[in-house]
């Protein structure tokens, strides 16, 4: 099978999950980065795309990190998380929401997600609010924006920050605006599979400008702004380089498209697997705009046949796929450290069982989209 797979490689016919799609300004702006020596983390790109980047999302500031998982850790930090402090986040979530959590030596508190998107279940945060709450950290998961006006009515209740991780969202909207800009601070990755992406990358967005300030001079080694080589508190290299923001600010010039390209790929998905028993499609609310970071499916429950079996024989054919994340109550390093033991999230760890993503990049063509789903049909044929 690895041998193959590796033909199919070379022979340019694999499909891969995700890949980039770089056919913008990028070299340009890289090569004016070079040309000028403007390569480290000042320059204009940093600038701009800052700039930019906040405008997009409807918020006033930006500050560029190197990834998500440093843009989530910086959030935290600058709201002042802390040890004895809780960080209430969902159970099914990439990891390093949790891990930015520990990083802070703050104890991250799990809530199971609703079964319709995989989202952070709104109705089941209260109950896992204690005195010990400082942070609310819900995740838009696989693009599709979680249900933000429930939550943030309950943060306000108790006094408690919201940080939007948004690191899978890029143009998300929860009623009409961009996640993001709509809690305390927004969270984004620029990772190579994201839909803009610098190779890696990551950023943090707020609207409070003396929350700005803060952001900014953690993510520096946190400088004194009055003398520099003066610190009064504890900071971190965070800072990106003015060739990852050239690369970035091309992407956000072509943002746009992606969406669409993303959004176009659900579409052809939804029609040609229409019909196919036993294989449930992603949705859409009412009040959301889906952008399909992941186009994700679920094998129904008692169909005779696994996810792991339907992801095996894909990539047979030369289609490359992804299980769902795996629960964080489910993480051996974290029952190593004592979280989350005999704990149980049904809906989180069902979807970890059931789930799969298919191609999902903005440069897929409809013949592959097509491809694909005749290959998942051929599946369950042979499975009936």
């Amino acid at each position: 099978m690895e041998q193959k797979k590796k033909k199919l490689i070379s022979g340019n016919n694999f499909i891969p999950v995700c890949e980039p799609l770089l056919e913008g300004n990028e070299e340009k702006y890289l090569l004016e980065c070079v040309r000028t020596n403007w390569i480290s983390s000042q320059g204009k790109y940093v600038e701009e795309f800052s700039k930019k980047f906040a405008e997009f999302c409807g918020a006033k500031y930006c500050v560029l990190t190197t990834s998500g998982t440093t843009a989530l850790h910086l959030a935290l930090v600058a709201l002042g998380v802390g040890k004895g402090d809780e960080v209430i986040i969902p159970a099914f979530t990439m990891i390093a929401t949790a891990f930015a959590v520990i990083y802070t030596g703050a104890t991250p508190v799990l809530v199971d997600s609703e079964p319709e998107t995989g989202n952070i279940d709104p109705l089941k945060i209260e109950e896992k609010i204690t005195k010990n709450t400082k942070v609310i950290l819900p995740v838009h998961i696989y693009g599709h924006p979680f249900d933000m006006d429930p939550i943030m009515k309950l943060a306000r209740r108790y006094k408690l920050w919201v940080v939007e991780d948004a690191a899978e969202a890029h143009g998300a909207e929860y009623k009409g605006k961009k996640v993001g800009g709509i809690g305390d601070i927004g969270c984004f990755s620029f990772y190579a599979n994201k839909i803009i992406t610098m190779g890696e990358g990551g950023c943090v967005v707020a609207n409070n400008e003396k929350l700005f300030q803060k952001l900014n001079m953690l993510h520096d080694l946190a400088h004194s702004p009055q003398k520099r080589f003066l610190h009064e508190m504890v900071g971190f290299n965070y800072r990106l380089t003015n060739l990852q923001a050239a690369v970035g600010l091309a992407q956000l010039e072509q943002v746009d498209k992606f969406i669409k390209a993303r959004r176009r790929n659900a579409e052809l998905y939804n029609y040609y697997l229409k019909g196919i028993e036993g294989l449930r499609l992603p949705i859409e609310k009412k009040w959301a705009k889906n952008v399909y970071w992941m186009y994700g499916v679920l094998l129904e429950k008692n169909l005779g046949v696994g996810r792991d079996e339907l992801m095996e024989f894909l990539a047979k054919e030369g289609i490359g796929t992804r299980a769902f994340f795996e629960p964080m109550n489910r993480q051996p390093v974290f029952k190593k450290i004592g979280l989350f033991k005999q704990e149980k999230y049904p809906v989180a760890e069902d979807w970890g069982n059931r789930g799969l993503y298919l191609p999902s990049s903005s440069g897929l063509t409809e013949e592959k989209i097509k491809h694909i789903a005749e290959k998942i049909k051929k599946f369950f044929r042979r499975k009936r």
